[in-house]
């Protein structure tokens, strides 16, 4: 695997094959994203042999010291030891664009490190607040259907611009519309409407951060039909509207 040297207490590999040898951070724990399966794992204590039975696979693994974990964190972790973890999108735009780092070779290795600070940093995050969500069966679900519900979220964080419909995605997701209903309810504590909301409008807020594009532009990008609907959607959301909320940001 690829070595990327991130800080003294931060080790990264990237690609197929063993973890070797090291050196390792001391008392490290360790991340590992799976490109093609779409979810992480967490073990509390990192050691290179447990994940040899994975040596085929392409994986990006981030290796922390604990020390350092706990400082990011700033609290006790809520991940559990070597329990599987669904990637969501905040997590897996970085993944992909450590994968995919066309950049010169001299530099790819600074853009990767960069990266994966930043990767580990969403992903204590998103521990904290308790947004990582486990793989396999929850509370009354399956684990088929809690499966098939991540896949469902997964649709709608890929394509919340287009138009989507609660029988659409229950199709797509081998679901039928009230166990999609009932299990969004359960699994993520929100409504279908309120997830696709949620990331329609937290991608608007970005871009009227770091584009210079029309409002209205904006919010056909993000999959309002017109620029009253978006308008009153993202006021109520973020309590200000659009243009009020770029002006703030850039005079901050």
């Amino acid at each position: 695997m690829t070595r990327i040297e991130v800080s003294p207490e931060m080790v990264t590999l990237y690609g197929s094959g063993i973890a070797g040898e090291g050196p390792f951070p001391e008392q490290a724990q360790a991340f590992v994203f799976d490109f093609s399966e779409g979810s992480f794992h967490f073990h509390s204590v990192f050691e290179p042999s447990e994940l040899h039975a994975d040596a085929a696979r392409l994986r990006l693994i981030v290796i922390v010291a604990r020390a350092a974990c706990e400082r990011l964190r700033g609290q006790p972790s809520l991940l559990q030891d070597k329990q599987h973890y669904h990637m969501p999108a905040a997590l897996r735009s970085i993944v992909v664009a450590v994968r995919d780092c066309a950049l010169p070779e001299g530099v790819q290795q600074i853009y990767r490190g960069a990266k994966c600070i930043e990767l580990l940093c969403e992903t204590m995050r998103l521990d904290v607040e308790d947004l990582l969500l486990p793989n396999g069966a929850v509370g009354g679900l399956s684990i088929a259907d809690s499966e098939r519900l991540l896949a469902a979220r997964r649709v709608i964080e890929e394509r919340s611009a287009e138009k989507l419909t609660i029988e659409g995605i229950a199709r797509m997701c081998g679901l039928n519309r009230g166990k999609l209903t009932r299990g969004f309810r359960e699994l993520f504590d929100c409504s279908v409407a309120d997830a696709i909301a949620e990331q329609r409008l937290s991608r608007a807020g970005n871009m009227l951060l770091a584009t210079d594009l029309p409002i209205s532009s904006i919010g056909y990008r993000c999959g309002y039909l017109n620029n009253a609907s978006f308008t009153r959607a993202f006021s109520r959301h973020f309590g200000i509207a659009p243009t009020r909320y770029r002006a703030a940001r850039v005079a901050a």
